[in-house]
């Protein structure tokens, strides 16, 4: 984030949800404190969070295939080398979506 998120005291309603800032209702209602943010605020957070979950996909995709790959004898240098290229591209364009995750092993890399 660029910039810190600035909170704004309002107070709720327990019974009818109604938001007043800066001060509490006159009594009629009972109030609890809450935190609000700026819609802005609010919008960025969500953007960074759709980020970090589109890095998380790519990487648990690499991940998946290091972890479920079984090459042949004698094939391991050449598994290796593939892997380490495929995790060379995400991370040179982590949001090509080339890189799929799956919740079931992929077949291995042979």
């Amino acid at each position: 984030m660029s910039a810190a998120i600035e909170y704004i005291q309002a107070w709720q309603c327990i019974g009818c949800g109604k938001i007043e800032a800066p001060q509490p209702c006159i009594g009629v209602c009972r109030d609890k404190k809450v935190l609000m943010v700026s819609k802005d605020d609010h919008a960025q957070v969500l953007a960074e969070l759709a980020d970090a979950q589109r890095q998380l996909h790519g990487l648990q995709a690499v991940l998946l295939q290091l972890a479920w790959s079984e090459p042949r004898d004698g094939q391991w240098e050449r598994n290796w080398r593939a892997l380490q290229q495929r995790a060379r591209e995400w991370i040179a364009r982590p949001d090509d979506g080339t890189a799929e995750s799956t919740s079931t092993p992929p077949s291995a890399a042979r």
